[in-house]
C-alpha cells in the first residue's frame, strides 16, 4: 500500500479546510493534510515536514498566496503550488502562473480540485525523474572527465558540428592554450599550416558522413615547436543513430615519425650505395660490353653496305636491298637494347616492380659477363628449368644481384680459372630457385654468415657491402639468399623468389 500524499493547505476558512478533506475522501485520494493559516505556521511547516503538494488560498488576513508562493520558491522549489482560491482574478491568476505556481482552482469549481492535483503530482514526478537522470548523467560525465582527465594523453569531445567542447589539461599543458581558447574552431591555430587544409578536409568529412577520424598532423607546442600527433576520433550515437557528440584522442607519434624518416634516409643512402657499387662494376665489364654492342652494328654495316650494292644501277634487286635494309634496322635495335639495358642498370631513380622472366635476365648476365669470364679462364654454364614461372620484381634489382653472385664467383677463380654454373627451378612449394656456383677458394672457414655483414670483405679492393645489398634485395621481395661450401672445392649462393605467372 502506498503512502498518504502530504498536502500543505494553507487555509484560514475551517469550512474550506473541511470541504478540500471532504472531496480528497470522495475521491478515495488518500492524502495527510496540514493546515495552516500564517506565515510562521507555514514557514516552519515546510521546514520540518515533508509534503509533496501545496494547496493555498490566494487572501488571508495576516498573509497572502503570492509571498507564500515565493516563499515556497525559496524553499521547496520542487513542491507543485495550486491556488483554491474563490477571490483570485483572471489577471491574477496569470501573474501567479508566471510567477511559478502550477494551476489554480476557483472554490465555485471545486470539482476541478482533484484532477488538478493529481496532474500536477504527475508533472512533478516526471520532473523529479528528469531531474534524477541528469543528475545522474552529470555525475557519470564528471566521473568520466575526472577518468579522461588522469590518463596519459590528450582527449577531447567535440558537438556533432565538429566545434570543440572540452579538452584536458594535458593538452592545456602541451600547447599552452586554455580550454576556452581551444572551443569552437579555435584548436586550428595550433595545427601546422601546411597541415591545416588536409586536417580540416578530412575533419568536416567526418562530421558529415558520420564515419570515425583520423588524421596525422603537427601540433605547436606552448613552446613555439611542432610535434607530430596521430589523431582519431568517434562517433557517440542516441538509439536512433543520431549523433550526440565526438570523442577523440591525440596520440604523440613524434619518435615515430622520426624512426621513419630515418629509415627512409637510411634507404635512400642504400639505395645510392647499391647505384655506386653497380657503377663500379663498369670498368669489368666494359670490354664485355663493347663486343657485345660491336657485333650488332657490325652486323649492321655489312647489311647496309649490302643495301646500297643492290640499289646500285648495274645489280638493282629491290627485293634484296630492301632485304639487307631489314637487316640493318634489326641489327641496330639490337644494338640499341644493349645499350638500354646497359642504362637502367646503371642509371639512378626509383622503378617499379613488374613480372619478370628470371631464365631471360640469367641469359643476359651471361652474355654481359662473358668476356670477363674468358679472361680469368672461366668456364660459364646455366641449366635453366623450363616453364620457369615468372616473378614480381624489380627487374634492375634482380640484375643487380645475379651480377654480384656471378662476378664475385668469377672472382673467386681468377687465379685458377674453374667452371661457373648458373642453374634455375622450381621448388615443390612453387618458389623460384636460383643458384649460382663456383669452383673458386670457397667460404672463410669460420662463421660462413659473416660475407652477408655490412663491409666485411675478402677482397683488396672491396667495399664489403655487394652480399649485404644482394641479400636485403631478396627478402625485399620476399626470398631468401643463403651461402654454403661445396663438398669438393668452390661455393654455392642460393637464392628463393615467390613464382607468380608461368612463362612460356
Amino acid at each position: 500500500m502506498s503512502a498518504p500524499i502530504g498536502i500543505l493547505l494553507l487555509e484560514d476558512d475551517p469550512n474550506d479546510a473541511r470541504l478540500i478533506e471532504e472531496l480528497f475522501e470522495a475521491d478515495r485520494f488518500i492524502c495527510r493534510i496540514t493546515c495552516v493559516q500564517s506565515r510562521t505556521e507555514f514557514l516552519a511547516a515546510l521546514e520540518k515536514a515533508e509534503f509533496e503538494l501545496i494547496l493555498s488560498d490566494y487572501k488571508l488576513p495576516s498573509f497572502d498566496g503570492l509571498s507564500a508562493l515565493n516563499l515556497a520558491l525559496s524553499v521547496r522549489p520542487d513542491l507543485p503550488f495550486i491556488f483554491v482560491s474563490g477571490t483570485i482574478g483572471e489577471e491574477a491568476a496569470i501573474e501567479a502562473l508566471k510567477v511559478g505556481a502550477t494551476d489554480y482552482v476557483l472554490k465555485t469549481r471545486m470539482s476541478r480540485l482533484v484532477p488538478a492535483v493529481r496532474r500536477a503530482l504527475d508533472e512533478a514526478g516526471d520532473r523529479a525523474a528528469r531531474q534524477r537522470a541528469e543528475d545522474s548523467l552529470r555525475r557519470r560525465e564528471k566521473e568520466l572527465q575526472d577518468v579522461i582527465e588522469a590518463i596519459p594523453a590528450i582527449a577531447f569531445t567535440a558537438q556533432p558540428d565538429g566545434s570543440s567542447v572540452w579538452i584536458n589539461r594535458q593538452w592545456v599543458e602541451f600547447s599552452g592554450l586554455t580550454v576556452e581558447e581551444t572551443s569552437g574552431s579555435g584548436w586550428q591555430s595550433a595545427i601546422h599550416p601546411d597541415d591545416l587544409i588536409e586536417y580540416a578536409a578530412k575533419w568536416h568529412h567526418s562530421m558529415t558522413s558520420g564515419e570515425p577520424f583520423e588524421n596525422e598532423a603537427r601540433r605547436r607546442s606552448a613552446k613555439g615547436e611542432y610535434r607530430w600527433f596521430l589523431v582519431r576520433a568517434v562517433p557517440l550515437r542516441d538509439e536512433q543513430g543520431k549523433i550526440l557528440k565526438w570523442y577523440g584522442i591525440l596520440t604523440d607519434i613524434e619518435d615515430r615519425k622520426r624512426a621513419e624518416q630515418e629509415r627512409e634516409r637510411l634507404r635512400q643512402l642504400e639505395a645510392d650505395l647499391a647505384h655506386t657499387i653497380r657503377v663500379g662494376t663498369m670498368g669489368e665489364l666494359a670490354a664485355s660490353l663493347a663486343h657485345e654492342i660491336k657485333q650488332p652494328i657490325a652486323a649492321g654495316i655489312i647489311s647496309a653496305t649490302a643495301c646500297r650494292s643492290w640499289l646500285h644501277v648495274d645489280r638493282l634487286n629491290i627485293s634484296e636491298a630492301y632485304a639487307a635494309a631489314e637487316g640493318t634496322v634489326s641489327s641496330l635495335t639490337r644494338a640499341t637494347d644493349i645499350i638500354d639495358r646497359v642504362r637502367a642498370l646503371y642509371g639512378p631513380g626509383k622503378r617499379e616492380r613488374e613480372l619478370v622472366d628470371v631464365n631471360e635476365l640469367v641469359r643476359e648476365m651471361t652474355i654481359m659477363l662473358r668476356d670477363a669470364a674468358t679472361r680469368n679462364s672461366v668456364t660459364v654454364r646455366t641449366e635453366l628449368g623450363t616453364s620457369i614461372p615468372a616473378t614480381m620484381a624489380d627487374r634492375v634489382q634482380l640484375q643487380q644481384v645475379l651480377m654480384n653472385l656471378t662476378l664475385n664467383g668469377i672472382e673467386a677463380m681468377q687465379k685458377t680459372g674453374g667452371e661457373l654454373s648458373v642453374a634455375s627451378k622450381t621448388t615443390e612449394d612453387g618458389q623460384l630457385l636460383i643458384s649460382v656456383s663456383d669452383t673458386g677458394c670457397g667460404l672463410p672457414a669460420d662463421q660462413p654468415e659473416r660475407i652477408f655483414k655490412p663491409f666485411f670483405t675478402t677482397k683488396a679492393q672491396g667495399t664489403g657491402m655487394g652480399l649485404s645489398i644482394s641479400r636485403r634485395i631478396v627478402e625485399s621481395h620476399g626470398g631468401r639468399l643463403w651461402a654454403t661450401a661445396k663438398a669438393d672445392r668452390g661455393t654455392i649462393f642460393q637464392f628463393t623468389l615467390p613464382g607468380k605467372v608461368t612463362v612460356d
